[in-house]
C-alpha cells in the first residue's frame, strides 16, 4: 500500500526546493515521506536535468558587481534567453554566486555552483551555466553595471572611490582595448598601418604629405583605442589620463565582461 502523502508535506518540499508540486509529490512517494530522502531524490533528478541541457548554447545572461574592503568580484552567469536572465530564482541565484565568491573566494565559490545551479535549471528549464569571474584587489576600486549585461572593476593606485566608479563607467561606454599605448604590440601596429596604407595610397598626394596622412590614421585610431587617451565621457575638454594626472591616481588593474 503506497503511504499517503499530505499537502503540507508536499507544500513543505516545494518551498525548499522551488520545484513543481508533481515532482515533490513523486519524491516523497519514492521516499515514503521521508523529507531528507525526498530531498536527496529531487537532487539528484535536478542533477540528471541538467546533464541533458549542457549542450545547448548559452548566449544570454547576466553579470554582477559586489564589493568588499580592498577587494570586488565580478560574476557572470550565462543562460539561452533574455527572458530567464531577467527570472527572480536566476537573478537571486547571481546574487548569492557573487556574495559566496565575495566572502569563500573564486574557488570555493566554483565547487559549490553546480548544486547551487542545478536547480535552477530544473525550474527553468534552461541550461544555465557560470561565465567569466574576477577577482580584483586594491585600496581604491570602482564598479560600474550596465543593464546586467556589461560589467567592469576598476582598481586604482590614489584617487578615491568615485574617480574610479567614474572611470569604470567609462570603460563600460567607450570600450578601449587598451589602456596605455605600451599595450599596443608591434603585431598591431604592423597590421594596422598596412590597413591605412592602402587606403592612402590612392590618393593623388605628394608622397610626404601621404606619410602624415598616414600616421594621422594610425595615431587617432590608436587613441580611439586606448583609454588614457580617450576624452572622458564626463567632461569630452580632457582625457582619461589627465583626469587621472589631476587626481594623482593611476590604473592599477581593469576588468571588463559584457555578455
Amino acid at each position: 500500500m503506497s503511504m499517503q502523502i499530505t499537502t503540507e508535506q508536499i507544500k513543505e518540499l516545494r518551498d525548499a526546493t522551488g520545484i513543481s508540486v508533481m515532482q515533490c509529490k513523486r519524491a516523497l512517494e519514492e521516499a515514503e515521506g521521508d523529507m531528507k530522502k525526498a530531498l536527496a531524490i529531487l537532487k539528484k533528478a535536478s542533477s540528471d536535468i541538467a546533464l541533458k541541457k549542457v549542450n545547448r548554447t548559452v548566449s544570454d545572461g547576466a553579470v554582477m558587481i559586489k564589493m568588499a574592503e580592498k577587494k570586488a568580484v565580478l560574476v557572470s552567469l550565462l543562460c539561452e534567453t533574455d527572458f530567464v536572465s531577467k527570472n527572480e530564482d536566476f537573478s537571486t541565484l547571481l546574487q548569492n554566486l557573487t556574495e559566496k565568491a565575495l566572502s569563500s573566494g573564486i574557488e570555493e565559490m566554483k565547487k559549490e555552483a553546480k548544486d547551487m545551479i542545478d536547480p535552477i535549471i530544473q525550474k527553468t528549464g534552461e541550461n544555465i551555466q557560470l561565465g567569466d569571474i574576477y577577482e580584483v584587489q586594491g585600496a581604491v576600486l570602482g564598479g560600474y553595471v550596465h543593464s546586467n549585461k556589461i560589467a567592469v572593476l576598476v582598481s586604482l593606485e590614489g584617487g578615491n572611490k568615485e574617480l574610479a566608479k567614474d572611470i569604470a563607467m567609462h570603460i563600460t561606454a567607450m570600450k578601449p582595448e587598451y589602456i596605455s599605448s605600451d599595450e599596443i604590440n608591434a603585431d598591431v601596429k604592423k597590421t594596422v598601418t598596412e590597413i591605412f596604407e592602402k587606403e592612402v595610397a590612392g590618393l593623388e598626394k605628394p608622397p610626404e604629405i601621404k606619410k602624415k596622412m598616414l600616421d594621422g590614421k594610425i595615431s587617432t585610431y590608436f587613441k580611439e583605442k586606448t583609454l588614457l587617451s580617450q576624452p572622458f565621457i564626463k567632461n569630452s575638454e580632457e582625457t582619461v589620463g589627465q583626469l587621472l594626472e589631476k587626481n594623482k591616481a593611476k590604473i592599477k588593474e581593469v576588468k571588463r565582461y559584457s555578455i
